[in-house]
């Protein structure tokens, strides 16, 4: 198990930080960097960062050892790194002192691996993990205690497939792809006709599911398989807990999708599209390309691209804050309509 490093662990000196984030240091190079924490709760040894200059007055108190900040901030009371995005320059540090759990490649003895499955090198399958007949698994890809894989699926290089994920039949997972725990990808999606007794007869599922490379999928979260043809999460999407995606559905490279978000069968996102909390969108809706889509929004028809939308249903944003601005005055506007009313009642009896 990898572990983070502490007090007692190698450090790093902010000249070498700074070499590995390629940004320009000032101060004391040697200056030993143990861990990172937050401006207000640092201690000797953390590295800390400063992503705007409303807080600079945290900076100012800080116990930190060193901090990155931005390119034109002027510090030194002590070490800096700079940066012209110091958030990301830090992320990129907290890479280097906390690695996530990680399991030795090779296969568990409590695994259940068909003969049949293709498995690369350096692969590791926890105990009780289920891997099906046909199954493909690229090297360095992980899979935790209790997964399953079903038949024909492929999973790529690199990816992480966490407990109690189960990836269905056929399904395609591409490179360093991350899947959290409880996820199901693959599952039937929800298709029914009415018969003329009421019944409901189930549409069958004959798609799969494709999802390319540098994917991550949060907890339960389902990605349902296409009736026909295929449900495909592209490049670089990052999805949250607590997702349902349907039947057919295309998601385009590099989309946020926040949890409790519904996206509805065969509906369209293009590139690098932005749901937040709680978005339902309706079926065969599209969505253009770098579309953000404010929390609790009900998406009923196409949004063009480059829009901001809010509300149920939804509405540019600007529509939306003006309608909202209004409600608290709605009470005043009736009465003082009941009133004109009556006057003008009282002016019609005395013509």
């Amino acid at each position: 198990m990898k572990k983070p490093l502490k007090n007692n662990s190698p450090s790093i000196t902010l000249s070498e930080l700074a070499s590995l984030l390629n940004c320009p240091f000032e101060g004391e190079g040697s200056t030993k960097i143990w861990g990172v924490s937050s401006l207000d709760k640092a201690k000797k040894g953390d590295l800390v960062f400063l992503a705007h200059h409303k807080y600079r007055s945290l900076l100012d108190e800080t116990k930190a050892s060193a901090a990155i900040i931005p390119s034109d901030e002027k510090f030194d009371r002590i070490p800096v790194i700079k940066s012209g995005n110091p958030h990301l320059m830090f992320i990129k540090a907290v890479d280097f002192f906390f690695k996530p759990y990680l399991p030795e490649p090779g296969i568990h003895p409590q695994a259940l691996v068909s003969p049949s499955a293709k498995i690369r090198k350096e692969v590791s399958i926890g105990a009780f993990a289920i891997i099906g007949d046909e199954v493909e698994i690229g090297e360095r890809t992980v899979i935790f205690p209790l997964a399953t894989i079903f038949p024909q699926a492929k999973i790529g290089s690199h990816s992480i497939i966490h407990s109690h994920v189960t990836i269905r039949e056929e399904v395609l997972v591409g490179n360093r792809v991350i899947i959290h725990n409880s996820a199901v990808i693959g599952s039937d999606g929800f298709g029914y006709i009415q018969a003329e007794d009421g019944s409901h007869i189930k549409i069958p599922q004959k798609g799969r599911v494709i999802i390319e490379d540098d994917v991550e999928v949060g907890a339960n979260t389902a990605i349902d398989r296409a009736s026909l043809g295929e449900t495909i999460i592209r490049k670089g999407t990052k999805i949250d807990n607590l997702v349902q995606i349907a039947h057919n559905v295309e998601i385009g490279p590099n989309c946020i999708i926040a949890g409790q978000t519904g996206i509805a069968g065969s509906s369209k996102l293009e590139k690098n599209v932005i749901t937040a909390g709680q978005v339902g969108v309706a079926d065969h809706v599209k969505i253009g390309e770098n579309v953000i889509i404010a929390a609790k929004s009900g998406v009923t028809k196409d949004i063009p691209a480059n829009s901001i939308v809010a509300g149920i249903p939804h509405l540019d944003i600007k529509d939306w804050r003006k309608a909202w601005a209004s409600i608290p005055h709605l009470y005043d506007l009736l009465r003082e309509i009941r009133k004109l009313k009556k006057r003008i009642e009282e002016i019609e009896k005395k013509g």
